[in-house]
């Protein structure tokens, strides 16, 4: 069954979509079952000569690994896929995400400016830093929302709710860059093996939570999408746990 984003803006340049977890946004070699673009053709097939490869990719001017939720733009003419295409490479474009992450980073706010490129052990991974084939430059903003701590738990030190803003658009990037703190996103046992494990979470904790920018020139875009309901019960579950813990000290 082919599963469907939510829209969140329909306009004549271009939609904003909210995308669910486990879908990839198009196909390739590694892509099995339906995607993002399927649902973007059958829903709106002027798509099919939008985009560098409107086959695979209509509209797509970025994307969402398949496991991320959250915002995604889709340009629905040529000139407005140049345009939006532009404002990604040029980095015009403001990302924030919502990302739980084993234990916590040393400070409350902080920048990683770690390159990133391919594991030299297994291409289908990204690494960070200089020794990992073709490195390429990686900005990540980041600060802590909410801390959990788990003291009474051996083998977690809690965790925390961070807010990201990647400034660069790398592959598994913002994934990457967490790990390399010490600070896996919480259920991406790709990056984090057994520690990053959540139980009853199926997929990484991170979310696309909101997207900014300019288009045209002059007019400011906003839009948001609400953290989805797996994500959340996670969230309320470390919130009780936290509350008992207090209770009891």
């Amino acid at each position: 069954m082919l599963r469907e984003a939510s829209i969140i803006y329909q306009g004549k340049d271009f939609l904003a979509l909210d995308k669910p977890a486990g879908i990839a946004v198009h196909g390739g070699p590694a892509v099995r079952g339906a995607t993002i673009a399927d649902w973007l053709i059958r829903k709106y097939p002027e798509l099919k000569g939008v985009g560098d490869d409107p086959k695979m990719r209509p509209g797509i001017v970025h994307r969402l690994d398949r496991d991320t939720s959250g915002v995604m733009i889709v340009a629905r003419t040529p000139q407005a896929f140049e345009d939006l295409k532009r404002r990604f490479q040029e980095r015009s474009v403001e990302k924030t995400y919502l990302a739980l992450v084993v234990g916590a980073p040393k400070e409350r706010r902080g920048t990683i400016e770690t390159p990133i490129g391919r594991s030299i052990r297994d291409p289908r991974r990204r690494k960070a830093g200089e020794h990992a084939r073709s490195s390429r430059s990686a900005v990540t903003h980041y600060r802590i929302l909410e801390r959990f701590g788990m003291a009474h738990h051996r083998r977690l030190g809690g965790y925390s709710l961070l807010e990201v803003k990647p400034k660069t658009g790398r592959m598994h990037q913002i994934r990457v860059h967490l790990t390399s703190l010490g600070c896996p996103v919480a259920g991406d046992t790709t990056y984090g093996g057994e520690r990053a494990a959540v139980p009853g979470l199926g997929r990484q904790f991170l979310h696309a939570f909101r997207l900014e920018f300019s288009y045209p020139v002059g007019k400011r875009w906003r839009f948001e999408a609400p953290l989805p309901d797996d994500l959340n019960a996670v969230l309320r579950q470390l919130r009780r746990i936290r509350k008992y813990a207090r209770r009891r000290g």
